[in-house]
C-alpha cells in the first residue's frame, strides 16, 4: 500500500487507503479471535491436540502383566473413548509374532537381545527406548522349607528347581548368573516365560525357581524370595517401541508416554523394577 501512495503523491487519498487497511487488519483479528476461541473462553478443537479413541494393542514381556495392566487402566481413564489390550508372553515369541505378521501397536520386550529381532526385521517405528530394568531373585515355597539361601544350594540333587528357557530373556539371565557363579544347574524343566516358571512353585510342583524380583513381588505369600549377589551380573534392560504398522499410531505414543512418565515409573518401580 505505501508504494503505491508514493507513486500518486496524493496524501488525503493514502490517509484514507490506511485507515480502511487498518479497519480490515483490526476486522480479520476480531474474526480470527473468534474462531480460535470458544464463548468459554477455551481454544477450539482446531488447536487443541486430538482426542485419542480407539484400541491400543501391546504386546509385552509376561513380567511386565501386573505393571502393564494397571497402566492401561489408567490409560483408559484419562482417555475415554481409549482401550487398551495386551499380549503378555516370553518376549522371543511375541518378537516372532511380530516379525511374523500379527497386528501390535507397541512392544515392550525383557531384553534388548529379542527387541533386537524386531528391529532387525524392520518392524519398529523410531529407537527402542529403556524404561526400566530388572533382576534375578530366587523364588522358594513359602515360609522356605528347604533352607535357600544361595544360588549354590540349587544345585542340591534334592531340589526340584525349574528355569526359564534359555531363549527367552529370564532364561539367558538366569544362565548368565550361574556362568558368574560357576555353577551348572538341571533343572526339572524349562518354561516358556516367567510366570509359567513361578507357577510351578507357587502350585508346588518345583521347591525353587529363578525369577525376577518383580514376579516374586507380585506373588505375594505364594512364595519367598531369595537374594543372591550373582543376580547383579544378569540384569535386564526393558526396551519398548511403537510399531511401524501401528494401527492406532497415536495411542500408541500415548501409552509409551505414560510408561516413561514419572506416574509410570511410580507404578513400575512400586512392583520391583529398577530404574533404567
Amino acid at each position: 500500500m505505501t508504494r503505491t501512495a508514493h507513486r500518486t503523491g496524493r496524501p488525503m487519498q493514502v490517509a484514507a487507503l490506511g485507515a480502511t487497511a487498518l479497519l480490515t487488519l483490526g476486522a480479520c483479528s476480531s474474526s480470527d479471535d473468534s474462531s480460535s476461541a470458544k464463548p468459554d473462553g477455551s481454544a477450539s478443537s482446531a488447536s487443541a491436540p486430538d482426542k485419542l479413541s480407539g484400541t491400543v494393542t501391546v504386546f509385552a514381556a509376561a513380567s511386565l502383566k501386573e505393571s502393564f495392566t494397571a497402566l492401561g487402566e489408567e490409560f483408559e481413564k484419562a482417555h475415554p473413548g481409549t482401550k487398551v489390550t495386551f499380549s503378555f508372553g516370553g518376549s522371543d515369541s511375541l518378537a516372532a509374532s511380530i516379525t511374523g505378521g500379527a497386528p501390535a501397536d507397541v512392544f515392550a520386550s525383557a531384553s534388548p537381545k529379542t527387541m533386537k529381532i524386531v528391529t532387525d526385521a524392520g518392524d519398529a517405528s523410531g529407537t527402542p527406548a529403556t524404561f526400566v530394568r530388572n533382576q534375578l531373585e530366587i523364588a522358594t515355597l513359602p515360609g522356605n522349607p528347604d533352607k535357600v539361601s544361595t544360588l549354590k544350594d540349587l544345585t542340591g540333587s534334592k531340589l526340584k528347581v525349574v528355569l526359564c528357557d534359555k531363549t527367552v530373556p529370564c532364561g539367558a539371565a538366569a544362565q548368565k548368573a550361574l556362568d558368574a557363579a560357576g555353577l551348572k544347574l538341571t533343572p526339572v524343566s524349562y518354561e516358556q516365560d516367567v510366570k509359567a516358571a513361578l507357577t510351578k512353585v507357587e502350585l508346588k510342583e518345583a521347591d525353587a525357581a529363578l525369577v525376577y524380583k518383580t514376579d516374586v513381588h507380585a506373588a505375594g505369600d505364594k512364595v519367598e524370595g531369595v537374594e543372591f549377589p550373582e543376580s547383579a551380573e544378569a540384569v535386564n534392560d526393558y526396551p519398548i517401541v511403537q510399531l511401524k504398522d501401528a494401527r492406532n499410531a497415536d495411542a500408541a505414543k500415548a501409552f509409551i508416554a505414560l510408561v516413561r512418565s514419572a506416574e509410570g515409573q511410580k507404578v513400575l518401580t512400586g512392583a520391583g523394577f529398577l530404574r533404567p
